[in-house]
């Protein structure tokens, strides 16, 4: 399985409060026009935490009905169960996902042990019907994953890689100096893009993608034909919309985003609250900014 290149973790867009799967398969078709490896269902980017588990598989069958095969189709399968996880696990593998991603527990962090979060994904690993990756994302579960433990897992043959979301490029050195050639890294972190790149991983799963598909897109390419004077500059251009659309409005301010640029994005759920208009104002004038600078070819991917 070759992971290599950008992956857009996608929003789930509601109508009247229920899950929407034509809205979903809209924006895919749209995101197709772009030179994508694949997608990511259920991430934290997609609301998972506030999806019930037949919302999460309705979300898999409608994405995969419209995914085309080629391109890989990723799912978040991580609860705070092991039992819970693995049964997820299995329905997001029937429903037609090619790999699992699954988060590290953090409801008892204390006692999360490295062991425990070995015995855990090893668990989820064994009964994965498909490859699964690791995800070290500590901003929201405060638990980052041992290098050690990356290591003894990274020896499992279900184990293909993690998505990494910390930005920590000292953990990311320690974990590459730990693991195979064949185990995978893609960063989650629009921001540690390219310095991730440059150590090693093998693409991204960038939320700022969902918005902006065309930035993180160009930067790979640069970086993989070896032109880092445009990748840098690239890397550099995407802090600035990263930091204001997600680091200061998440999800909601990057389904604003969205729509602001012809997608399906809508509110988020309960208790995520829609952006005000001063806020979708200032986003807008990003918007334009990037357009005016030659960063985004026009306002509608």
């Amino acid at each position: 399985m070759n992971l290599s290149g950008v992956l857009l973790p996608l929003t789930t867009p509601f109508d009247g409060g229920a899950v929407a799967p034509a809205k979903l398969a809209a924006n895919i078709a749209r995101f197709e026009t772009h030179d994508l490896a694949g997608y990511l269902l259920l991430g934290s980017t997609g609301e998972a935490a506030l999806l019930d588990e037949d919302e999460k598989v309705a979300v898999l069958a409608a994405a995969r009905r419209v995914i085309p095969k080629a391109k890989t189709m990723m799912a978040g399968v991580g609860l705070e169960s092991t039992a819970a996880t693995v049964r997820l696990a299995r329905r997001a593998a029937e429903a037609g996902a090619d790999v699992l991603l699954v988060i590290t527990p953090a409801f008892f962090r204390a006692r999360v042990s490295t062991d425990a979060l070995v015995r855990h994904f090893t668990s989820v690993a064994d009964a994965s019907p498909v490859p699964i990756l690791l995800y070290n994302v500590p901003m929201y579960t405060s638990v980052v994953i041992p290098p050690a433990a990356v290591a003894t897992l990274a020896s499992h043959p279900n184990v293909a890689g993690l998505k990494d979301s910390s930005g920590d490029l000292t953990w990311l050195l320690d974990v590459l100096a730990r693991v195979p050639s064949t185990f995978q890294v893609l960063c989650g972190s629009a921001l540690a893009f390219l310095p991730e790149l440059a150590c090693g991983a093998v693409g991204g799963i960038l939320a700022v993608g969902d918005a902006f598909p065309e930035m993180p897109v160009r930067l790979y390419r640069h970086h993989v034909e070896g032109r880092a004077a445009d990748a840098l500059a690239l890397q550099k251009e995407l802090i600035a919309p990263t930091r204001l659309v997600l680091g200061g409005h998440g999800v909601p301010g990057l389904k604003a985003a969205m729509e602001m640029r012809g997608l399906a994005g809508g509110n988020p759920r309960p208790p995520l609250c829609p952006l005000g208009n001063e806020e979708r104002v200032v986003i807008r004038a990003e918007i334009d900014r990037l357009i005016a600078d030659g960063l985004l070819p026009h306002l509608e991917i």
